[in-house]
């Protein structure tokens, strides 16, 4: 599988990557699903402490054990949670990141982190003290880079300025396509790169659509109606074929754009994991193609969440 590299890091990945929140909590299931995926070639694994409140890293660092150097391990902090009551508060703080990050170097088995990343921010955060904290775990080696998991443009923008980030994690498809807006080329243009999450739209773009729309499309999804997904869905077909499935053209789309770094996908099975690793062998995206897609669904800004 091709790799593509983080930012001017020398951190490497695949243009697929896994994300773990999906895993689920059954240990054996779970690491069925990362060595099937590691065999086929993905070496970036995301997950976060919050998940299922640190279990999740608990089950990634067993399924790691003696394969930890076959990987890119990413993480994330900035959730302050208790395990005991399920509650849980947002703290970008200096002494929240530099005790938690030991407790996540605990529960994945590792010590050191290739990626951690802050899973939020907002304008209001002590920024400052929040990249005093990265910096100073990049120096004493217990990570290896740091990025942001977030979706507000202004938040993103103060860590261009003001921070050495790598990488920025955010929600990115065909019927997503609020980054194209003003962050992928800004971000391209200051060398850090994307990891996009949800670039199968929460099933509607994958090979399931159909089903998924209308088990979850009552509501829309961003600003299109139910009755727009089953338009865009029929003219994506036009795309797809013997030489491409409609994951792999979701997948494709998302990849186009020279920002991008991976596309990272969740997987609650084998079955689902495969059906995403068939963009390996589809029929190349052409230019042509990938301007038609544009026509096809419309670009969203983001107007909430800055």
């Amino acid at each position: 599988m091709n790799k593509r590299q983080i930012g001017t890091s020398e951190l490497y990945v695949s243009e697929l990557g896994l994300g773990c929140m999906s895993l689920g909590t059954n240990e054996e299931k779970a690491k069925n699903i990362i060595d099937r995926a590691l065999d086929a070639g993905i070496n970036y694994l995301d997950t976060a402490d919050l998940y299922d409140f640190g279990a999740n890293e608990e089950i990634v660092g067993k399924a790691l054990k003696g394969k930890r150097d076959q990987v890119i391990l990413a993480t994330k902090v900035g959730n302050h949670f208790n395990k005991q009551t399920g509650e849980w508060f947002w703290d970008p703080s200096k002494s929240y990141i530099k005790e938690e990050v030991k407790d996540s170097l605990r529960r994945l088995g590792t010590d050191y982190i290739d990626l951690y990343q802050l899973h939020g921010g907002t304008i209001d955060d002590p920024i400052e003290e929040t990249i005093e904290a990265f910096e100073e775990l990049k120096t004493e080696g217990l990570i290896r880079c740091y990025g942001i998991s977030s979706i507000r443009p202004n938040v993103i923008k103060e860590y261009i300025k003001r921070s050495n980030i790598v990488s920025v994690m955010m929600q990115y498809s065909l019927l997503d396509r609020r980054p194209e807006e003003e962050m992928l080329d800004l971000l391209h243009e200051n060398n850090i790169s994307v990891l996009a999450r949800g670039p199968m739209a929460k099933g509607m773009l994958s090979d399931q659509a159909e089903t998924k729309v209308k088990q979850k499309g009552d509501q829309g999804y961003l600003n299109y109606s139910k009755e727009e997904l089953e338009r865009i869905g029929g003219q994506l077909k036009l795309y797809t074929g013997d030489t491409r499935s409609r994951t792999a053209l979701a997948l494709q789309y998302v990849l186009q754009h020279p920002a991008l770094a991976s596309a990272v996908f969740g997987a609650s099975s084998v079955e689902q994991l495969v059906e995403n690793l068939h963009v390996s062998h589809a029929a190349p995206l052409t230019a042509e193609d990938y301007k038609e897609l544009q026509k096809i669904t419309k670009p969203v800004i983001y107007e909430k969440h800055r």
